[in-house]
C-alpha cells in the first residue's frame, strides 16, 4: 500500500471515531429532552412488548433526569463537562489526522480509553446500580470505537516502516 493510500485510510479511521466522539458529546447536554423524548416514543411501542425491563429503565432514568432538573439543577453541570469532555478528546485526534506517525501516542491512548470503557461500566455500574444490559450497551461504545482507532494503529505503524523503509537516515518515531 502506497504512503497515499496508507494515510487515507488512517485519516479515515480517526474521523469516524472523531465524529462518533462529536456525537456523544453533543448529545450529552440536552440528555434529559432526548430520555423524554424516548420514554414517550418506547411507551405503547412493540419494542415494550419485547423488552419492557429496557422501557421500564428509560422511563426511571428520565423521571430521575426530569426531577433533578427541578430540584438539582446543578446535577445536570456534571454531564456538560461530560459532553466537554468527549468535544475535547475528539480535538485530540487532529494531532494524528494531521501526521499519525509523530502523534501515535494519542493513538494508542485512543486504544486505552476504548478499553477503559469495560471494567468502569462493569465496576461504576454495579456500584451505581445499573441493569447489566445498560452496562452491555455502554461497553459496546468502547468496543466498537476501538475498531477504527486499532486499525488507524496498525496503519500507522505500516506507514513508519515504510517512511524508514524510503528513508533510511530518518530516525524512526513513535
Amino acid at each position: 500500500m502506497t504512503e497515499r493510500r496508507l494515510l487515507l485510510w488512517i485519516r479515515v479511521c480517526l474521523v469516524v471515531l472523531m465524529l462518533g466522539l462529536v456525537v456523544s458529546g453533543v448529545t450529552a447536554f440536552p440528555l434529559r429532552a432526548e430520555l423524554a423524548i424516548a420514554s414517550d416514543l418506547l411507551r405503547g411501542s412493540a419494542i415494550e412488548a419485547a423488552l419492557p425491563d429496557a422501557v421500564a429503565w428509560v422511563d426511571r432514568v428520565a423521571a430521575a433526569l426530569a426531577d433533578a432538573e427541578v430540584r438539582y439543577p446543578f446535577l445536570a453541570y456534571g454531564t456538560d463537562w461530560l459532553a466537554f469532555a468527549h468535544l475535547v478528546i475528539a480535538v485530540v485526534f487532529i494531532g494524528p489526522l494531521v501526521e499519525p506517525v509523530r502523534n501515535i501516542w494519542v493513538i494508542q491512548f485512543g486504544v486505552i480509553a476504548c478499553a477503559g470503557t469495560v471494567p468502569l461500566a462493569l465496576i461504576a455500574g454495579s456500584i451505581r446500580g445499573i441493569p447489566l444490559g445498560w452496562q452491555l450497551i455502554d461497553m459496546s461504545f468502547g468496543i466498537v470505537g476501538v475498531v477504527p482507532v486499532l486499525i488507524a494503529w496498525r496503519l500507522t505503524r505500516r506507514l513508519e516502516r515504510l517512511r524508514q523503509g524510503a528513508s533510511p537516515a530518518t530516525p524512526a518515531i513513535s
